[in-house]
């Protein structure tokens, strides 16, 4: 494709995924399938491009105002996925001056909103809680995020399956913590891979892996995902009970569900039942009140965790929309945890690496429930045999450990995980 054309194009999608009407993975999406003349590279230019502009937004913005022609030319521009050089046949002499003042500015010489290129309500919650690791925290936020991949062990084996990888091209380590992970470079295609048409293999961040690996779920027991979304961590929990017992996937999107059917065919599992809710209070659930073994909760949140992923969430974000969120968080909690049998466990969980979706949903839960004993994570993890469980976990303010990753420190995607057993 001509370089001038692409830069068009791209400006154009600049255009559309600022505007924050919608989250800006479906921007990008339609975007795509209105324009379907882009082949492989120029799409991967494209959403590089436009994510690129979301993750350095306050930087790219001030930079632009020295320059001139349309401002999501300018950002265009400025966080163009590709060889300096194509960019540049696609440039006036004006812009190729202007791009060269740009290149040469020194991040010392930066104010700190433009290092950091975080919303300033976000700034100061961060900078508490990691204290002076968060300019690393803010550079591991302003990267792509690696791709994870889970090992379905139903079927396959992760040595064997990194082995069939390599032989296709696709280099993979095995994930630190996860036992089920394994982690690619790049964003190499997958889905005509035959471990992913076997259902061998599923994306999934390894945070996410743990999250299911916590539940623990055994052979032969009754278990609730209560929030379930595109079922992840329901493909991974209905794994480590063998296919055997009963899953139940719940969430209030069927469309979220309906993503799920195409992966739970590939996967190979009998024992996954999906079933869209009307609210966290629904009858579906209240029939089951005291009957489950185990429930996960990974609640709706402000999905702060995966900026890696979704840099848009921290424009679209507000301290409000936190708020209401907590509200919600509460309430799910608590019928969730209505579900539970005597000695069950219920694992709470988020993408969120704010306090007040976290360690403030349990502390609350935890005073509110003394039925529900708080579960130390690290020691939970130790038993699993995941190395070095003591650098995954944070203390409560009950002393209990929680599960709290940070892409600076572990590479994963921000979360957050609370254990509880009910007593008997």
């Amino acid at each position: 494709m001509h370089p001038k054309a692409l830069l068009d194009a791209c400006a154009e999608l600049v255009r559309l995924t600022l505007n924050f009407e919608h989250p800006a993975d479906g921007v990008v999406s339609r975007f795509f399938r209105d324009h379907r003349s882009f082949g492989p590279r120029e799409r991967a230019t494209l959403a590089e491009t436009a994510y690129t502009v979301l993750r350095k937004k306050l930087l790219f913005e001030q930079l632009a105002r020295s320059g001139s022609g349309p401002r999501e030319r300018r950002l265009a521009i400025l966080g163009f996925h590709g060889p300096r050089d194509f960019l540049k046949s696609a440039l006036t002499e004006t812009e190729k001056s202007w791009l060269d003042q740009c290149d040469s500015v020194a991040p010392a010489d930066l104010l700190e909103p433009h290092r950091h290129n975080l919303p300033e309500w976000l700034v100061q919650p961060l900078k508490r809680q990691v204290g002076q690791g968060f300019w690393a925290l803010a550079d591991s936020l302003s990267q792509a995020a690696p791709l994870d991949l889970r090992v379905n062990d139903l079927n396959a084996k992760r040595a064997d399956v990194q082995k069939e990888l390599a032989k296709a091209g696709i280099p993979a380590v095995p994930t630190p913590y996860s036992p089920w992970g394994l982690r690619v470079e790049g964003k190499p295609a997958l889905t005509r891979l035959d471990a992913f048409v076997r259902g061998a293999i599923e994306v999934q961040d390894e945070g996410s892996q743990l999250l299911a690996l916590l539940l623990q779920a055994r052979r032969g027991e009754m278990v609730v995902d209560f929030c379930a979304g595109a079922g992840g961590k329901t493909l991974a929990i209905g794994a480590a009970m063998r296919s055997t017992g009963r899953l139940y996937a719940f969430d209030v999107s069927a469309h979220r569900l309906d993503a799920l059917k195409p992966r739970l065919a590939r996967s190979g599992l009998s024992n996954v039942h999906p079933a869209a809710i009307a609210h966290e209070r629904d009858e579906r659930i209240k029939r089951l009140a005291g009957k489950i073994d185990r429930v996960l909760v990974d609640a709706p949140c402000s999905g702060l965790g995966t900026l890696r992923r979704n840099p848009d969430l921290k424009w679209r974000q507000s301290p409000q929309g936190v708020q209401e969120l907590v509200a919600k968080q509460t309430a799910i909690l608590e019928s969730a945890a209505r579900l539970l049998k005597p000695g069950g466990r219920l694992v709470y969980a988020t993408c969120s690496i704010l306090p007040e979706e976290n360690e403030g949903i349990a502390e609350a839960f935890s005073a509110a429930h003394p039925d529900f004993i708080a579960e130390d994570v690290g020691g939970l993890l130790a038993q699993l045999k995941v190395e070095n469980p003591e650098h995954l976990c944070s203390g409560g303010a009950s002393g209990t450990g929680y599960l709290r990753l940070w892409p600076h420190l572990h590479q994963t995607d921000g979360f957050f995980a609370a254990v509880w057993t009910r007593k008997d």
